[in-house]
């Protein structure tokens, strides 16, 4: 179970909160009391419920689930980015979209732009003049800012982490709507109802912000390579409990032997297993039409493999660009793509007669 200590969160300064004539009624029973105008957060209720999100983290990276790390002021943009990567889990470092979860659908439209652009500038724009290279250079820029944390991750979150519910109330209450558990660091200036896992800490230090991201991302590491070693010994359980039974059935089989053979021994109880036997040999020696069978399947079985050339093509159909790409690409660059490509293009071909036979 990943744990933390409270003379760590003293050492990033956790217990720091805002002044207090900027204090919100709803977080005094997290306040041990006032220093130079100062509030002081009480770490013996932050320490417990701090422990508990990271158990939950760890359990939730464990069952391969997925935690989207937001902070997009400039305190926790930096540290939030790298601690994500790290432990490989998606993060909003910039600018929250709106409808980044709730609008999911034209979020992903952007995101399929965005790796459509990635694919162009691969081959630095070659194929484009130098203004429409720049300004495609931009937009990819653009969109790698907004979106590049989250482009790998294929749909909604798990669990929403977020540094300072204030500045991030959008993406909270999206996480709301759509009933996901939102993991917040509130300091005493916020209201900390509609957060299902309160963090009550400072929000604002660099080096506590860096403390919270550090220590779930440990977490999640943590879970992750813990979980293949578990899978591998339910693996080395269930091997060696099969051989055990299959001693327990032979045993089994000569005590039945030994039991039969202490009856009357005159009896011919052999012989009967023994024609029973011949009949039983001679059911399965008849396997020619059996056998017959899987050699007539074998020219069946030949046409897939010769279709496994055709199978090629939608391999080749993933690399492509999309139709908007093609679109921006001039008739003679078309045709040059066609040809590396193996497509036949003619050029007496339109440039929409092109496009079809690119993408067909």
């Amino acid at each position: 179970m990943a744990k933390t200590t409270m003379k760590k969160m003293l050492e990033a300064g956790v217990h720091f909160g805002h002044r207090s004539r900027f204090w919100h009624p709803k977080m005094e029973r997290y306040i041990y009391g006032t220093r130079n105008g100062v509030h002081i957060i009480n770490l013996e209720k932050s320490l417990p419920m701090f422990n508990d999100v990271l158990n939950f983290a760890s359990k939730t990276a464990a069952n391969g689930g997925s935690i989207l790390f937001v902070g997009t002021k400039r305190a926790a943009s930096g540290i939030m980015q790298e601690e994500a990567i790290r432990c490989g889990m998606p993060y909003v470092n910039h600018r929250w979209l709106g409808g980044m979860m709730t609008n999911y659908k034209t979020i992903k439209a952007s995101i399929k732009r965005l790796k459509d652009l990635e694919f162009l500038a691969e081959e630095n724009f070659s194929q484009f003049g130098k203004k429409e290279a720049l300004m495609m250079t931009r937009e990819m820029e653009k969109l790698e800012r907004s979106l590049g944390g989250i482009k790998d991750l294929g749909g909604i979150p798990d669990i929403v982490f977020v540094i300072d519910i204030g500045h991030e109330k959008n993406a909270v209450k999206e996480a709301q709507k759509l009933n996901l558990p939102v993991i917040g660091i509130v300091d005493t200036n916020h209201n900390p109802e509609g957060i299902d896992y309160v963090i009550p800490g400072n929000d604002d230090s660099i080096r506590a912000i860096g403390f919270y991201a550090r220590e779930i991302a440990n977490a999640i590491l943590e879970a992750k390579s813990a979980t293949p070693e578990s899978g591998a010994e339910k693996k080395v359980v269930k091997t060696t409990i099969k051989p055990s039974t299959a001693k327990k059935d032979k045993v089994d089989d000569g005590a039945k032997q030994t039991t039969s053979n202490a009856e009357p021994a005159k009896k011919p109880v052999v012989k009967k297993p023994t024609i029973k036997a011949e009949p039983a040999a001679k059911k399965p020696a008849v396997k020619k039409p059996a056998a017959k069978k899987p050699v007539a399947k074998k020219p069946a079985v030949k046409k897939p493999a010769a279709k496994k050339p055709a199978a090629k093509k939608p391999a080749a159909k993933a690399d492509k660009p999309s139709k908007t790409a093609l679109n921006a690409m001039k008739k003679d660059q078309l045709a040059d793509y066609a040809k590396k490509a193996g497509i036949k293009v003619s050029d007496s071909d339109t440039k929409t007669a092109m496009i079809e036979k690119i993408l067909a």
